[in-house]
């Protein structure tokens, strides 16, 4: 039950996005729908191939990294051949393809005998409940922050929201973190209430409060600015103002008229968060000392597991190509003036 709460964030985001998949294809038609999954399959070849070219002509052997400094020639011939290291790239590369179509992403090169797809399904539920929660609350606050800023354009409460808004934004996360952890330690230090500073226990531990707060407040501000920029442009619109001649509530104006149509540039932004979700947040995660796929990825580069560091790249650009496909769908739905072909 408790491992069902805690992927409850993933479950649902899987359930919105099969069902706009569903709802989009229909109202848009399967035959685009189909071209761009087509259209997928190129991207991501030309990922697979970036990536495994990045990896090979990378300086330094890992086998050589993993052997110092006893390992002889013999041990480092063997090592090559078990890893497939003493092919031709063309030969590599075809063999990593192959084992991508059999969803295997080969052998890591510092967890000996353990499989990538393993290591990185370890860390991607975990990424994808901190960065969903995160995002949850940075949506939730931010876009109703923006909306209210928008319709009070001008006033100090715009003024005082959105100046808050951008310091929140501008803070860069390597800086907030160490802070944060100075603050908690000085805190325990002086018996005083405090959060925890590195770890990860689950979703609902308090553990993941310190971690999703900063990702929240440093967040937040983006969504805000945008909804106030884009809500401006629609308040502004003839449809608003003919709406609000004939008497019509401020309330369904503001909601049913100008939101609805503001949220394009949102959805537009919200594509590719989702997406990066999936890769985690390397900062957070490495300072936190949270094992997602974020810490993974950084750790894995450090030691120079390409195999690793190479099904990082391609988790995430598989969430991004399978996202930006998604808000193609979500345009049509949302605007039917905007037909897709």
């Amino acid at each position: 039950m408790d491992q069902l709460l805690s992927s409850l964030p993933a479950i649902i985001v899987v359930l919105l996005l099969v069902g706009v998949l569903a709802y989009g294809g229909i109202r848009i038609g399967p035959r685009f729908l189909i071209r761009r999954l087509a259209g997928l399959i190129f991207v991501l070849l030309g990922v697979t191939f970036i990536t495994f070219i990045l990896g090979y002509v990378s300086p330094g052997s890992p086998v050589e990294l993993l052997c110092q400094p006893k390992c002889t020639a013999a041990g480092i011939a063997q090592l090559n051949h078990l890893y497939h290291l003493d092919l031709p790239w063309y030969e590599q590369y075809g063999n990593f393809l192959n084992n991508l179509l059999h969803f295997d992403l080969g052998l890591s090169f510092t967890q000996r005998g353990r499989k990538v797809l393993s290591i990185l399904g370890s860390g991607v539920p975990i990424s994808a409940q901190l960065g969903l929660t995160a995002l949850f609350f940075q949506v939730i606050i931010g876009v109703p922050v923006g909306i209210i800023a928008a319709v009070r354009a001008g006033s100090k409460l715009d003024t005082a929201s959105m100046t808050t808004a951008l310091a929140l934004f501008a803070i860069p996360t390597f800086i907030s973190i160490p802070i944060f952890q100075l603050v908690m330690v000085y805190l325990s230090l002086h018996n005083l209430p405090f959060l925890p500073v590195s770890g990860w226990n689950g979703l609902f531990d308090i553990h993941a409060v310190g971690p999703i707060l900063l990702l929240t407040l440093l967040g937040l501000g983006f969504y805000a600015r945008l909804t106030r920029t884009t809500m401006l442009e629609v308040l502004g619109q003839d449809y608003v103002r003919t709406a609000r001649a004939k008497g019509v509530r401020e309330r369904v104006v503001v909601i049913r008229h100008a939101f609805r149509n503001a949220l394009v540039p949102l959805v537009t932004a919200l594509g590719p968060a989702v997406a990066f979700v999936v890769g985690g947040a390397f900062f957070t995660e490495f300072l936190f000392q949270i094992p997602g796929i974020g810490f993974l990825a950084v750790s894995s580069i450090s030691n120079k597991d390409m195999p690793t560091v190479q099904g990082t790249v391609l988790i995430v650009a598989v969430a991004v190509a399978f996202m930006n496909l998604v808000v193609d769908l979500i345009y049509g739905i949302l605007d039917p003036r905007i037909k897709v072909s």
